[in-house]
């Protein structure tokens, strides 16, 4: 038996474990080799702390935390814990869902470290962390408005930043682009030709062909 199958064999225990053992679990299964669980807002800090305490699992770390939206969805963002286990070299990934007026429950007192994460969930999406002491926006500038990786957020964005050298300091001002985006014709002979005119030579000499003259 190799490596990965037994390696694949653990994680499939444990997620036997925990679907059939822990409460408020809505799945725990393999996918794509990794195990991944998905949970409630209102279970979410007791599994996390089993997670971290229960030496069945041993994640020390929470390597990160992102969030993913889907706007169609009456609880749009999946939050996203990807947990490793240097004790087992394993991998636990943890979701749960929300929207945009209710809250989960942050674990920063369980791992120091998220509290950046959930601050760039934060800023990226506008997920709420309840008990985060910190929460306060970590890419974006002072007074942004609105949370960029949004579906919903538009592509150029809102307002541009520049430093205006006539009043010596930056300055916002509502975006002025011409062209939002970038449509190519690929049926367009100016898109697909592969020798412009006058560099017949130089495609020659690529091509290793004798092109008429």
């Amino acid at each position: 038996m190799t490596k990965v199958s037994l390696a694949r064999g653990a994680l499939g225990s444990l997620a036997f474990a925990l679907s059939t053992g822990v409460p408020g679990i809505h799945s725990a299964a393999i996918e794509d080799g990794e195990l991944v669980v998905r949970t409630s807002r209102d279970r979410l800090l007791a599994l996390m702390g089993l997670l971290r305490d229960d030496p069945r699992y041993a994640c020390e770390q929470l390597m990160d935390l992102c969030g993913v939206d889907y706007p169609a969805r009456a609880e749009r963002f999946d939050v996203v814990y990807n947990l490793l286990s240097v004790t087992h070299n394993h991998r636990i990934r943890v979701i749960v869902t929300t929207d945009e007026t209710n809250p989960v429950a942050s674990v920063h007192h369980l791992w120091p470290c998220a509290t950046w994460w959930e601050r760039e969930c934060y800023d990226m999406y506008g997920v709420l962390f309840s008990g985060q002491p910190d929460l306060r926006r970590i890419l974006t500038d002072y007074g942004f408005e609105g949370h960029p990786l949004r579906k919903d957020f538009p592509l150029t964005g809102y307002v541009e930043m520049r430093y205006d050298e006539d009043r010596r300091q930056v300055v916002y001002e509502p975006v002025k682009l011409t062209q939002d985006f970038r449509n190519f014709d690929f049926e367009s002979p100016w898109e697909g030709i592969l020798t412009l005119p006058g560099d017949e030579k130089a495609h020659e000499s690529r091509q290793g062909l004798k092109l008429p003259r």
